[in-house]
């Protein structure tokens, strides 16, 4: 589960960090790991303003999961809903993503972000806007950065959104597709009634009930 969480995470910190504080549109959508071959990895998204919540789509060892961000409150969880069970975010884990999404766009200009990436912390580090380009059929615009070792990556940003709707680079990949715009759910981002509370111990071991 685990690991589960850490990847899930990986995108949220590298690829899905919005402007959660400016976004006006509320939207759902399908996210789609697009470097993974074969049965490519997927999820299900809900964006509410400054909440975020994933659910994995894919069968696997782990029995999926649900991860629900509040970047209001800087809090993260997990639902484990085969067991009725919760946990918080490991806070390593939690602080990395909440940290990115708190830097990424603050200004909420989507015709200028290079310099909202650079207040990431990517010293050594350029970035600079390629131009308006055409994701599953929704505008965006298209971004280039490369890292201080050469490694070059892509980000499209959805203006209406103001959500990265496609990204790839050289360990991650990744798009959103079938978004549907609307107000989601508040139940969405809430822990379910009758859930306990898990606590994940240091070097994993195992879980138990809190």
């Amino acid at each position: 589960m685990l690991r589960y969480v850490a990847r899930i995470s990986c995108f949220l910190a590298l690829m899905l960090a919005a402007s959660f504080a400016l976004a006006q549109t509320e939207f759902s959508a399908e996210m789609v790991d697009t470097q993974k071959e074969g049965k490519p990895t997927t999820a299900k998204l809900y964006f509410a303003k400054a909440k975020l919540r994933i659910e994995s789509q894919t069968a696997s060892a782990h029995g999926g999961g649900v991860i629900i961000m509040n970047y209001a409150t800087q809090t993260g969880i997990v639902l484990m809903a085969q067991r009725q069970m919760y946990m918080e975010m490991p806070a390593q884990t939690q602080n990395k993503a909440m940290g990115t999404a708190a830097a990424f766009f603050q200004t909420g200009d989507v015709e200028n972000a290079c310099g909202d990436w650079q207040k990431m912390g990517h010293q050594g580090s350029s970035c600079h806007k390629v131009g308006s380009d055409s994701v599953n059929g929704r505008s965006t615009v298209k971004y280039e950065t490369t890292d201080a070792s050469g490694e070059v990556s892509h980000f499209w940003l959805d203006p209406k959104l103001r959500f990265p709707v496609k990204w790839e680079g050289k360990n991650s990949g990744g798009e959103l597709h079938n978004i549907e715009e609307g107000s989601q759910p508040a139940s969405l981002f809430e822990i379910p009634a009758g859930y306990t509370k898990f606590e994940m111990p240091a070097g994993m071991g195992g879980m138990q009930p809190h």
